[in-house]
């Protein structure tokens, strides 16, 4: 007699907030052609080691977890997953700046710039 296996819940690796996400859009929105979506990703750089990045995408890569966010596909490789494990983006605008903002509980340290982590 086979027994199911338990119902495993996975959270999500990385979170987009809604102001994150109508940013995307509306940068999105003035692309031609519009992409798919989002990839978001760690590569190796800055002076700390790691940094994030962002780019648009028109379709997922063979080996990418793709996340929906508000209907915003989102593209994320198996090594950032990683990194970004428990990751907030979120989209500030203050009087000094705007942009995006990573809120990632695994950063050990930054740089004084703040564009670059170590973990």
């Amino acid at each position: 007699m086979a027994t199911a296996a338990p119902e495993v819940t996975k959270s999500t690796p990385v979170t987009l907030t809604s102001s994150a996400v109508a940013k995307v859009r509306e940068i999105m929105a003035t692309q031609d052609p519009i992409p798919a979506g989002l990839r978001i990703g760690v590569v190796g750089g800055g002076c700390s080691g790691f940094q994030y990045s962002m780019s648009f995408e028109n379709a997922a890569g063979m080996m990418d977890k793709t996340l929906d966010f508000e209907g915003l596909k989102v593209f994320v490789d198996p090594t950032s997953i990683m990194y970004l494990n428990g990751c907030t983006v979120d989209y500030v605008e203050t009087i000094e700046a705007a942009g995006f903002k990573f809120e990632n509980p695994s950063v050990k340290s930054t740089c004084g710039c703040g564009s670059s982590f170590n973990v």
